[in-house]
C-alpha cells in the first residue's frame, strides 16, 4: 500500500500555475528523487506535500499508517543558518520540539532519541561543538540528525548536498542511502540526475507544466537514453 498518493495535482502560488495534472505514488521504503529544471515546481511540490501550500486542485493523501507528523523536512540551508550559534546537541535536540507539547524541557526519551540520531549520522564526537564551526558536510549531518528526531518514517530533502565539495557530497548521498535501507522512505529534490540514477529507486522528472516521467530508475535510464 502506498504511503503517499498524489492525484491529479495542479500546483502554484498566487495566480501562477507551475505544475498541472501530476499523479504519482510513493511506497514505504522507496527512495524517490525529484529532478527537473530550476523553476519547474520541485520545491512547490514538496511544500504542498508538507501542507505548507495548498494545491490548486487535486489531492494528496497518506496511507500505510503514515501520519502527517511522521514526515520530516530538511530544506535548503541558507547562509544565515550556517552561522547559527548553537551546539550540535542543541540543534539535534530541537528536532524533538513537536514531541514536547507544553513541556518547557526535553525528557529522557527525547534526549536518548537525539543521542541515537547523532550516533546514526556519525556526529556524536561533535555534540558539544558550535554548529557554525563545522564543515558544510558536518552541518548537513547535524541537520539530518535533527530531521530524524522530528520523524523517522519519511524524510523530505530539498537539495541536501548544495554547497558541499565532491567528497562530502558523495558521503551525504551514502548516508541518505543507508537511512533508506533501514526502512525510512526518502523523497529528495536534486539537480543531479547521475546521482539519482546511482542512489534512488524511483525518479520523478518534472518538466515545464508537469511530469515528463515517473517510474523506477531502470525505466528512467531507458527513458533518458531514448531521448538523447
Amino acid at each position: 500500500m502506498a504511503q503517499l498518493i498524489c492525484k491529479d495535482l495542479t500546483l502554484g502560488y498566487g495566480n501562477k500555475t507551475v505544475i498541472e495534472n501530476l499523479s504519482f505514488e510513493v511506497n514505504k521504503g522507496d527512495y524517490l528523487c525529484i529532478v527537473g529544471d530550476n523553476g519547474s515546481g520541485k520545491t512547490t511540490l514538496m511544500k504542498t506535500i508538507l501542507h505548507l501550500l495548498k494545491p490548486q486542485s487535486g489531492s494528496i493523501t497518506t496511507g500505510d499508517g503514515l501520519l502527517a507528523d511522521e514526515i520530516s523536512y530538511l530544506p535548503q540551508q541558507t547562509e544565515v543558518q550556517r552561522d547559527f550559534p548553537a551546539s550540535v546537541r542543541e540543534i539535534v535536540l530541537s528536532g524533538c520540539q513537536s514531541r514536547c507539547g507544553k513541556r518547557p524541557f526535553y525528557n529522557k526519551a527525547e534526549k536518548q532519541l537525539a543521542v541515537a540520531a547523532m550516533e546514526k549520522l556519525g556526529i556524536t564526537h561533535l555534540a558539544k561543538k558550535c554548529y557554525r564551526e563545522l564543515s558544510g558536510g558536518q552541518q548537513q549531518r547535524t541537520l539530518l540528525a535533527r530531521a530524524l528526531c522530528a520523524a523517522q518514517k519519511m524524510l523530505l530533502l530539498d537539495e541536501p548536498v548544495t554547497g558541499l565539495d565532491p567528497a562530502a557530497t558523495e558521503e551525504m548521498y551514502t548516508l541518505i542511502e543507508q537511512l533508506n535501507k533501514t526502512g525510512i522512505t526518502i523523497i529528495m529534490i536534486s539537480h543531479d540526475i547521475e546521482a539519482a540514477l546511482k542512489h534512488a529507486t524511483h525518479v520523478l522528472h518534472i518538466g515545464s507544466g508537469g511530469a515528463t516521467f515517473f517510474g523506477d530508475v531502470k525505466e528512467y535510464d531507458r527513458h533518458i537514453n531514448s531521448i538523447l
